[in-house]
């Protein structure tokens, strides 16, 4: 504490100087310092936007090392805008960058939209970025495909078909391989259906128009017709992208699903035919059966009558209604029956010879 006031008295006033005075300069020393080291870490930067016209203050410098945002990115980002002629603040760039945006690549779609005359503002342009992160898609390669259409191929091989196969109405197989020529829509890229619904949608009519075909020859006739009969179809309504043309690529015949159809038909028939023949001689088998049985019914009926007949005579007999002479002569009826039936070749037994025996 002597050596600062003798310090401070050197200056001239060093004996009226108290513990509270010399405590605020310590402070302002201290603030000082800062002061110059912020200065000394932020000079060259805000010199380097102020040589390139696009100003910053050192407020808004120390307030984006506050939030945590890389300073040199951040303004060398808006040096970028503004040289193109871009109207970008820093507050709006550090605010996308704290979303999770990239922000070169924002300065970049931008610059590329001005360029090519595609109206594109700041806003939407954070809002493509945003949509497409983490789908390895950037807003710079929407912003070029808007430029530069890009080719879809449909199928995707990457899924693992190479052709798109419909069936004529006379059953012959068109395989068909389409090339899709679309570009970006920017207006519709956030929430818009992404490059797998245009497949789709293509793939869908391609076979609705192989469909309506009468045969397959006019579908390699005119392939033309595949393509715009799904252009008129407005494929790309509601989706991140506006289809240009397409183009068929290859037209190929497979094989003939209607003859195969029709034969496996037939052959299912067959085996229907077959199961109702089989059910048929199950029934007639089984009333066959039913009428065996039904015949030894009637014969058990027969033998039970015919055993009646010695009980009966014996009965007569016995009441005096038949005579010796009588059962011979009956005897004798039976012999010259059977003897005529034997002579005639009949082989059925006479009733009234069970009857005898």
């Amino acid at each position: 504490m002597n050596s600062i006031s003798s310090l401070l008295a050197a200056f001239g006033n060093g004996d009226n100087v108290g513990p509270g005075t010399i405590i605020l300069w310590i402070v302002a020393g201290v603030v000082l310092l800062i002061f110059f080291l912020l200065m000394f870490n932020f000079f060259f930067i805000w010199l380097r936007a102020l040589s390139a016209g696009a100003r910053v203050t050192f407020v808004e410098l120390i307030a984006l090392r506050l939030r945590g945002v890389p300073v040199g990115m951040i303004v060398d980002s808006r040096i970028t805008a503004v040289k193109s002629g871009l109207d970008v603040s820093i507050d709006d760039l550090s605010t996308h960058y704290l979303a999770g945006g990239n922000v070169e690549m924002v300065i970049l779609s931008l610059i590329a939209a001005r360029k090519a005359g595609i109206n594109l503002d700041y806003d939407r342009a954070c809002a493509i970025d945003l949509a497409t992160k983490g789908t390895g898609k950037t807003v710079y390669e929407a912003v070029k495909t808007s430029v530069n259409p890009r080719v879809i191929d449909c199928p995707d091989p990457a899924m693992g078909r190479t052709t798109i196969d419909g069936v004529a109405k006379d059953g012959i197989v068109v395989r068909a391989r389409a090339r899709v020529t679309v570009r970006t829509h920017l207006e519709r890229f956030v929430g818009g259906a992404t490059e797998e619904t245009i497949i789709a949608r293509v793939g869908e009519g391609i076979v609705s128009t192989i469909g309506a075909a009468n045969t397959y020859k006019e579908v390699l006739e005119r392939p033309d017709r595949i393509s715009k009969t799904v252009l008129d179809k407005a494929l790309d309504s509601n989706t991140a992208f506006e289809i240009l043309s397409i183009d068929i690529a290859d037209v190929n015949v497979g094989e003939n699903v209607g003859a195969k159809l029709q034969a496996e038909q037939a052959e299912a028939n067959k085996l229907i035919a077959q199961a109702h023949a089989e059910v048929r001689r199950a029934a007639a088998v089984a009333l066959e059966q039913e009428m065996l049985a039904r015949v030894q019914e009637m014969r058990a009926r027969v033998v039970e009558a015919e055993a009646q007949v010695p009980m009966a005579m014996a009965e007569a007999f016995r009441a005096g209604h038949l005579g010796v002479m009588d059962y011979y002569r009956m005897k004798n009826i039976q012999a010259d029956t059977d003897m005529r039936e034997n002579i005639a070749g009949g082989s059925a037994p006479h009733m009234g010879k069970q009857a005898g025996t």
